[in-house]
């Protein structure tokens, strides 16, 4: 089989995307806070939060399927009002949730997803489909959730767009089919293209996107490089205590170079301000007015272990 690459879409070059105080909220309940946010060409953007924190919302609202309660949007260059029609038209979607058509075949069913998009998109779509292993002439009712996640995942990768929007696209499948999924979302990737997925598993997408934006409760708590987020995760130092920690930890580990200290129970998470951990661990080693830690840790920690410490979000 051969394999094409997209093309480099030259003609997007430029294109972002702005969020201004954009909101909404179902009656009482605030499921996206007022949100400023740009998102530039050329970029994956994983937008991570446990399940709940407003994710879902907000994509619906960025590709005009959901009216905001506030605010405005430019989507792919165009202004986002009215049904969404226009914005529609320069980007893809691929939601949480969707019906199918389970008498239809595969293909079939791609070709509907893909209707009036231009002949190539279908073309690449069963490129797609064959490389995630879709049966091309099997029917839609037979498949698992899984497989008709991967349909979805097709359809979206298929347009020449500047924009795709993917609602957690690898739910329900499975560590190598995950893999797959990340693989050619890379391959996607392209100077001109902002693509924006979410996911409530960090790991999956921490080395596969080049920022990451963090929602909790409906709030952006966090929008860092991935490579920025690498760096913290190495600056922190982990101490589980036998029982509370000292009262005066905090300010003797901030003048050790701490720039934050997050206690959790008799756990204790402390930021470093600098790749070099030796002024903490020394304090925690000398201090014998101190009880003796349970375990100590440094370098080791994982970026959903971060979020979980620092912000408190559990879920990731």
């Amino acid at each position: 089989m051969t394999t094409t690459t997209q093309p480099s879409a030259p003609g997007f070059t430029g294109v972002s995307t702005s969020l201004r105080g954009l909101t909404r909220h179902f009656g009482d309940k605030i499921a996206v806070q007022p949100l400023d946010l740009d998102l530039e060409p050329g970029s994956i953007v994983g937008l991570i939060g446990p399940n709940g924190s407003g994710k879902s919302t907000l994509m619906r609202m960025v590709v005009g399927l959901l009216r905001p309660s506030g605010g405005s949007a430019t989507v792919a260059g165009v202004r986002l009002h009215g049904d969404g029609t226009a914005v529609r038209a320069r980007c893809t979607f691929a939601p949480g949730e969707l019906g199918f058509y389970g008498e239809l075949r595969c293909e079939a069913h791609l070709k509907w997803l893909l209707k009036g998009r231009e002949r190539s998109s279908v073309a690449r779509g069963i490129e797609l489909l064959e490389r995630l292993g879709l049966p091309r002439r099997g029917r839609v009712r037979s498949f698992s959730h899984g497989m008709k996640r991967q349909l979805l995942f097709a359809a979206a990768l298929a347009p020449d767009v500047p924009l795709r929007i993917l609602d957690e696209p690898t739910e329900g499948l499975d560590p190598s089919k995950r893999g797959e999924v990340m693989d050619l979302l890379r391959e996607d990737a392209s100077p001109g293209r902002t693509t924006l997925l979410s996911s409530h598993h960090l790991g999956e997408v921490d080395h596969s996107c080049d920022r990451l934006l963090f929602l909790s409760a409906g709030r952006l708590i966090a929008d860092e490089s991935a490579v920025d987020l690498a760096a913290r995760a190495r600056r922190l130092v982990r101490v589980e205590w036998p029982d509370e920690p000292p009262a005066d930890l905090e300010s003797a580990a901030r003048s050790n170079g701490a720039v934050a200290v997050m206690a959790h129970g008799s756990r204790t998470t402390i930021e470093l301000d600098s790749d070099d951990p030796r002024p903490i661990l020394g304090l925690v080693a000398q201090r014998t007015d101190w009880p003796r830690p349970a375990k100590v840790e440094y370098g080791q920690l994982s970026l959903r272990e971060l979020y979980r410490d620092l912000y408190g979000v559990e879920g990731l």
